[in-house]
């Protein structure tokens, strides 16, 4: 338990979150939205702090992070808790938990890095529940693992406010950001929040850091897949944030309380590809569907398969550090010479709830 940033006192007693948009009110000895805040005696503690739902090293284009160091492997780690109230959350059993009810671990900033090092992982993964709600916490680990090298990665929905961004974010390398739909009424629906606030991320992003960061759409049938949705969202990429950011449409399969709603087709998220192209962007990807074709890396100017992939394995890498052969540069970070290929599909360390 450590006393949070981002609060204040309001005149009735209650304590007013800065933390995420949400700007929970919180009275004494209650939580506030996510679980892992709590106002305990009229201070702010964040509960997350020094705690862990497990460990797991997985391939980095699990998160996914096709243009952030591929072919390397990543620790995966979350704790419990959230500040989004997502129906179709797949890993629900974490992010609707409290810490007591996850089995978390101890777990001390200097013992994550550590555990980084010890498994030789270029990077940390900061995901399961969003790493915001616990953002005390990543900002102790991000600077110690930029001191030993070791780069820190956000998996998350970027529903954070302006004042904490900065914070939060300082020692961040990359980020993969959930646009959940491009309609306020998916968002308010369907997740219990708005969509504004994530837009105003992913422009702070692009236009205020140099964090790497790519987006994913989870396409859930009836909700948010009509093409013209998806257009829009193509388009305000293309409009905000360029045409080089990734884009990842990945398929929803039934969970928690859609569990009535039938899995996205191969065909839905393929068609969702195929209008981000047309519309201009230059690296996009489906996810959660078996399809070479789209998980494969292409280069921009002379459309040779750069990376390929099958799931997250890496078939062929011709990357010689960022550039194609034709003399084409690749967006991203990479490994120095023509890069690596692995067949890991994750290792446990520590047991999760991750689904």
């Amino acid at each position: 338990m450590k006393e949070a940033l981002w609060w204040e006192t309001q005149e009735d007693g209650r304590i007013l979150c800065t933390l995420c948009p949400r700007y929970c009110r919180i009275g004494k000895n209650q939580p506030g939205f996510c679980y892992i805040r709590k106002n305990i005696d009229g201070k702010l503690y964040s509960l997350g702090y020094g705690k862990s739902a497990g460990f797991a090293i997985d391939p980095i284009e699990k998160k996914p992070l096709n243009h952030f160091l591929p072919g390397t492997e990543i620790l995966s780690f979350g704790t419990a808790g959230c500040n989004l109230g997502c129906r179709f959350c797949q890993n629900w059993s974490i992010s609707k938990a409290k810490l007591d009810d996850a089995q978390s671990l101890s777990a001390s900033p200097e013992s994550v890095v550590e555990l980084a090092l010890r498994h030789r992982v270029p990077s940390l993964a900061f995901t399961y529940n969003d790493p915001v709600i616990w953002g005390e916490f990543v900002i102790d680990i991000s600077r110690i693992a930029r001191e030993s090298g070791v780069k820190s990665v956000m998996v998350t929905a970027g529903y954070i406010t302006p004042e904490a961004r900065p914070q939060v974010y300082r020692y961040i390398d990359a980020a993969n950001v959930d646009l959940k739909a491009f309609t306020e009424q998916f968002y308010r629906k369907l997740t219990f929040s708005h969509l504004d606030p994530v837009l105003d991320t992913l422009k702070w992003l692009r236009n205020e850091t140099d964090i790497w960061f790519e987006i994913t759409n989870l396409i859930i049938p009836g909700e948010n897949d009509d093409p013209e949705e998806t257009r829009r969202l193509c388009n305000w990429v293309l409009d905000n944030l360029g045409d080089e950011v990734p884009l990842h449409f990945t398929a929803f399969h039934p969970d928690f309380k859609m569990v009535d709603t039938p899995r996205t087709p191969e065909s839905t998220v393929q068609r969702a590809r195929q209008i981000a192209l047309s519309a201009g962007v230059k690296y996009c990807y489906v996810g959660n569907v078996f399809d070479e074709e789209g998980q494969t890396t292409y280069c921009s100017g002379c459309g040779r398969a750069l990376i390929r992939r099958s799931w997250h394995e890496i078939l062929e890498y011709h990357l010689v550090n960022d550039h194609c052969a034709c003399g084409q540069k690749i967006p991203g970070y990479f490994l120095r010479g023509k890069g690596t290929r692995h067949r890991s599909v994750g290792r446990l360390i520590y047991p999760h709830e991750s689904r």
